[in-house]
């Protein structure tokens, strides 16, 4: 047999029928008869034939196929929402294309184009750090690409999205901080042209409201990543005798800042509590273990999907403009030993 992949032509050559009668066969077409159907399906597995899914999916017009672009596979939150994507997807039938943008704008936009060159029937889109334009994924919905955002959107384009209620889990964390004796919180904050970073920011500031303490500017830095404590440590540094807290945009900023405290002198959280957001599972081993905020990232991963499905299922049908459905995901707060 040739190395390339075995077609319907080439098992009706084999066997001395017609390639119309090789798809029925498989089909369990009731025109075929048993005998022919055994043969033919006896064949088709010793020689380990499978359909070509894009010309299926070319000829019925779906590719039961749908694409995902996250900005890091490696980051246990967005890791745990494909496994919720993958596992609504299975069960109805669809296979997911995984991109990731790493944060990169030009990459978040080749590998939507590649998703769409590859017939995905749907999209499920959490945005790059770097993203500002948004021609790419509008071009795709006006393509008629069903989309679906989740964590990270996009104000401008109105289509359904799901996301974790980053306000009210800064807030409480910011609250919990207080609680503990803090009256003066750093914040190490995401680029504000992140939603998910002005919407943490924006629940740090109602925190210290709601508790009667006043905003300090000097006190907001722009600061979500290691490699960014470590280009800003010695200003961080120059405010820790200004400080009584902070509250660190994500996990593993957070934990960076803890290593360079300890490495300077000082005492978690005796001398400065630390508090971080996402509950990524280095949160549970880190010394000392660090006070974060629990998001739900299966149940973001689950939703979106069956929200993209049902769109799916009603592509097509005459009905009214839909109205996006927007789904917020509540948060926790998990108390550790860093406050």
């Amino acid at each position: 047999m040739s190395k390339n992949p075995i077609s319907l032509t080439d098992i009706a050559k084999a066997l001395g029928v017609s390639a119309s009668t090789v798809s029925r066969a498989l089909k369990d077409h009731p025109d075929i008869s048993d005998s022919t159907k055994e043969r033919v399906k006896a064949f088709a597995e010793m020689v380990k034939y499978r359909p070509n899914v894009l010309a299926l999916g070319l000829k019925h017009k779906r590719t039961y196929t749908i694409g995902i672009v996250v900005p890091e596979i490696v980051h246990h939150f967005f890791s745990s929402i494909i496994s919720g994507v993958e596992d609504v997807a299975y069960k109805k039938g669809y296979r997911i294309m995984i991109c990731q943008s790493n944060e990169n704008y030009i990459r978040e936009e080749m590998n939507l184009q590649a998703l769409l060159d590859h017939r995905v029937d749907g999209l499920l889109i959490s945005l790059s750090k770097s993203t500002v334009n948004y021609g790419h994924i509008k071009a795709a919905i006006e393509s008629n690409i069903p989309t679906v955002f989740f964590d990270r959107f996009c104000r401008e384009i109105d289509t359904d999205r799901v996301t974790t209620n980053d306000f009210e889990g800064a807030r409480a964390i910011c609250n919990h901080l207080v609680e503990r004796g803090c009256k003066n919180i750093l914040h190490l904050a995401a680029p504000q042209t992140l939603l998910i970073g002005a919407e943490r920011k924006r629940g740090y500031v109602q925190a210290l409201a709601d508790n009667g303490l006043s905003i300090n500017k000097e006190l907001i830095l722009n600061c979500d990543t290691p490699a960014k404590v470590d280009e800003l440590k010695d200003k961080i540094l120059s405010l820790v005798s200004k400080i009584d807290g902070i509250f660190a945009v994500n996990d593993f900023t957070a934990i960076k800042v803890m290593q360079l405290l300890k490495k300077s002198g000082y005492k978690i959280p005796e001398n400065i509590a630390v508090a971080g957001f996402g509950d990524d599972p280095i949160a549970t081993i880190s010394e000392p273990t660090l006070t974060t905020v629990k998001q739900n990232g299966y149940e973001i991963g689950k939703t979106a999907m069956n929200i993209l499905i049902k769109r799916l299922e009603n592509k097509g049908k005459e009905e009214r403009k839909h109205q996006p459905q927007i789904k917020v995901v509540d948060t926790k707060l998990c108390k550790r030993n860093s406050t």
